[in-house]
C-alpha cells in the first residue's frame, strides 16, 4: 500500500506491520476497517473476551468525526495506563503526527481493542 502526501497513516502503519509478519488483517489506511465487532476483545472499559496484550490494536474514538479515528498497537496493558506503539503521532499524541512513537495513554482514552493475531494463528 502506498499513500500520497497528506494522508493520515496510523492504520496504514498497522496494516504494513501485520502484512510483514503474516497476520490476516485489513489492508487499509482507514481506521474504521479495524473496528470489527468480531475481533473486539475490549470496548469502553469492559473486557469482552480477554485482557488486551502485546500486538493487539487499540482504537481511539473521535467525538468530532463521530467515528474511530486513530489506531496503534498495545505494548503493555496496565491498570490505569497502557503503553502503545503508534504511527502518525507525535510527542503530544496527535493523530496527525510526524513519526512512530511509543506512548503512554490513559486506559479511559481507549475506545476499543481488537485481536487480529489469535485468529491468524494456525489451528
Amino acid at each position: 500500500m502506498k499513500l500520497g502526501a497528506g494522508y493520515s497513516w496510523c492504520a496504514a502503519f498497522v496494516s504494513w506491520c501485520y502484512q510483514n509478519i503474516g497476520v490476516e488483517a485489513p489492508k487499509s489506511a482507514w481506521v474504521p476497517s479495524y473496528a470489527l465487532k468480531s475481533k473486539r476483545i475490549y470496548q469502553r472499559g469492559k473486557f469482552q473476551h480477554r485482557r488486551p496484550q502485546m500486538g493487539d490494536v487499540f482504537i481511539l474514538w473521535s467525538r468530532k468525526l463521530k467515528r474511530p479515528a486513530h489506531i496503534g498497537f498495545v505494548d503493555q496493558w496496565g491498570d490505569k495506563f497502557i503503553i502503545t506503539v503508534e504511527g502518525n503521532t507525535n510527542e503530544d499524541g496527535s493523530r496527525e503526527g510526524d513519526g512512530v512513537y511509543r506512548k503512554r495513554r490513559l486506559k479511559k482514552q481507549i475506545w476499543a481493542v481488537s485481536d487480529f493475531i489469535s485468529s491468524s494463528k494456525p489451528q
